[in-house]
């Protein structure tokens, strides 16, 4: 019997996915309903398409969804610790997009996202700043001072970023939902096509460190 068992157990293991075997680096996506599948079937969503990417490209990762829709960067930074665990090895940060959606200031934004890198890089954790620009009915003095922020952040705590998470696909009807926010399942794989390189740098920044 035990013999049979460890057969079976083996058979698993060679057809099991290979995010549920242990894998060498663990990704987290810290994100709002952009990231996190919002109205999505499963598998459609941005970690798991992501994963499938780096999968298909040989590499030894655990990726994470992290995401809550609705949230703001201060849901994030609220969320932080325990949504991004001690063994987490990098973090892709896609979180903005309803503090701008709602007309918060874009100064708490700021504050949000650079204390949260900040925490993140005491940790030593890599960190991916996914960027978001402001809609422009908000007016061009908001845009103006909502913008640069990612890269104003990435820039001080040394960490990658990407300038637009939904480039390609942000005001394409066949690569979003039907509310015109939210991308479809097409729409991810195009993000997912588009970040791809720059999360790969990032794994090679975690593994270096």
């Amino acid at each position: 019997m035990k013999r049979y068992l460890a057969v079976f157990g083996l058979i698993g293991l060679l057809y099991a996915p290979a995010a549920a075997i242990a894998a060498d680096l663990k990704l987290v996506v810290l994100g709002d309903s952009l990231s996190a599948g919002y109205q999505l079937a499963a598998g459609e969503g941005f970690p798991e398409q992501l994963q499938r990417a780096l999968d298909e490209r040989g590499h030894s990762v655990e990726v994470v969804n992290a995401g809550v829709s609705g949230d703001t960067t201060s849901g994030g930074l609220s969320r932080l610790d325990w949504s991004v665990g001690p063994d987490a090895d990098a973090v892709i940060v896609e979180l903005g997009a309803n503090d701008a959606l709602r007309g918060l200031p874009p100064e708490t934004t700021r504050s949000n996202l650079t204390e949260i890198t900040k925490r993140l890089n005491e940790r030593g954790v890599e960190v991916l700043i996914a960027g978001m620009l402001a809609p422009r009915n908000l007016g061009a003095d908001y845009a103006e001072a909502f913008d640069p922020i990612y890269g104003d952040v990435a820039g001080e705590f040394g960490a990658l970023y990407y300038p637009f998470f939904l480039d390609g696909v942000a005001l394409d009807p066949d690569l979003n939902l039907a509310d015109g926010i939210h991308p479809n399942a097409d729409g991810v794989a195009v993000i997912v096509d588009r970040i791809l390189p720059t999360v790969e740098a990032l794994l090679d920044k975690a593994k270096s460190s």
